[in-house]
């Protein structure tokens, strides 16, 4: 049993990874980058590409790309700042956000799944405990 703080720490990091890439493995339809920057724009709103390549950690370059695929598929537009019209800024369309509400739920019903048909009660319990812990670090770790 993990005891110390840094070995816990390390531990829930690498589980969550694991959780988060095979859940995403079986059911993203869009590459992750893709993925990541829609649900950027729906939690965050409307932002430049900077603010998007900043926030995913990527060059520019990159998410310019990324943009660009996602304009041509319709699920994303560029607009104006509604501080700045000099500045562009990148929108979910609605077919953007259907097709990212579509992979949030298929990822959280697989893993809804194996959580139904791997654990116990008695550990479902003790999981239904991990959201409030872990909003608590993150407020924490937010400020």
């Amino acid at each position: 049993m993990t005891t110390t703080p840094d070995d816990l720490a390390e531990e829930l990091r690498e589980s969550i990874g694991r959780i988060v890439r095979a859940t995403r493995v079986l059911t993203d339809e869009l590459p992750q980058a893709q993925s990541a920057s829609l649900g950027l724009l729906d939690r965050q709103g409307p932002q430049t590409i900077a603010e998007l390549a900043r926030a995913r950690g990527v060059k520019h370059q990159g998410q310019s790309r990324t943009v660009a695929e996602l304009e041509e598929r319709g699920f994303v537009e560029r607009g104006v700042s509604d501080g700045d019209r000099r500045v562009s800024v990148i929108r979910l369309t609605d077919s953007g956000r259907t097709v990212m509400l579509r992979e949030r739920s298929a990822r959280a019903g697989a893993f809804a799944s194996v959580i139904g048909s791997e654990l116990s009660e008695a550990e479902r319990a003790a999981l239904a405990r991990v959201p409030e812990l872990f909003d608590r670090i993150a407020a924490r770790l937010e400020r």
